[in-house]
């Protein structure tokens, strides 16, 4: 099949379904994780089948090597090399001052945001890399605002695993700029998603807007559209960028 291969991370819903929908529409074939929303991974395989693309989803935990490869083999097995990773997969949990936090949660945080993005990472590349044999590709991370506000009485712990995926995302790039992969990250900033209704608050967005210059909330699809870029030759001399989609915050 000719039809390049997409993988997106944490795929079920959200910014992560948003561009798995929106990716299979400009014509990839999408394979997409969840770790526990099965049925709302198969409403988005269902979604991109019904409009005439191609789609599969696969229960995985990215903080977890072995389930890291489980995912890239089925994907070489089933269709081919990867041509684009989407590291979207992340989790945040309840607001709370630093002061409050253990270590467990931190060791939860930085698995899933940090550890789980270099595994992808790496599988990645060992399969785009000229120098493995591949024929180049794009890795897209989600990092997040909260990378340089830092998240104050809320989520220093996620802004921290957020900032290790900016810098792992500079280094990363230079490595392998030569190698036919560009890397790049989206920073989003409020954005009306479920993961808001994880850490506690599920009307955060519309409580922080007023501090957006916009004065409002964005949308996954928004997200998913600067995510959507950097993985297309539209942005071919674009590596080692971040770009926030915030509304000026």
């Amino acid at each position: 099949m000719s039809q390049p291969i997409m993988l997106v991370t944490g795929g079920s819903r959200g910014i992560g379904a948003a561009t798995a929908i929106i990716g299979a529409a400009r014509g990839y074939r999408v394979a997409l994780t969840y770790q526990s929303q099965s049925a709302a991974a198969d409403a988005v395989v269902q979604t991109i089948t019904e409009a005439g693309g191609t789609a599969m989803a696969m229960q995985a935990d990215v903080g977890v090597e072995a389930d890291v490869l489980k995912v890239f083999k089925t994907i070489d097995e089933q269709w081919g090399k990867l041509d684009v990773l989407v590291n979207n997969a992340g989790m945040l949990e309840k607001q709370m001052r630093l002061d409050q936090m253990d270590v467990a949660r931190w060791q939860r945080v930085l698995n899933a945001n940090v550890i789980g993005s270099f595994l992808c990472a790496r599988e990645a590349v060992l399969r785009m890399s000229t120098r493995h044999g591949g024929k180049g590709g794009s890795i897209v991370n989600l990092s997040s605002a909260a990378a340089r506000l830092g998240s104050p009485n809320e989520f220093i712990d996620y802004a921290a695993s957020k900032g290790a995926v900016d810098t792992m995302t500079f280094g990363l790039a230079k490595e392998v700029a030569a190698e036919g992969i560009r890397v790049n990250a989206v920073r989003p900033g409020l954005i009306y998603t479920d993961i808001h209704t994880s850490a506690g608050e599920p009307g955060r967005v519309e409580r922080a807007k007023d501090a957006v210059p916009m004065k409002r909330g964005g949308t996954a699809e928004e997200v998913a559209e600067a995510v959507l870029w950097l993985a297309s030759e539209q942005s071919s001399y674009v590596t080692g960028t971040l770009i926030d989609v915030t509304g000026g915050r």
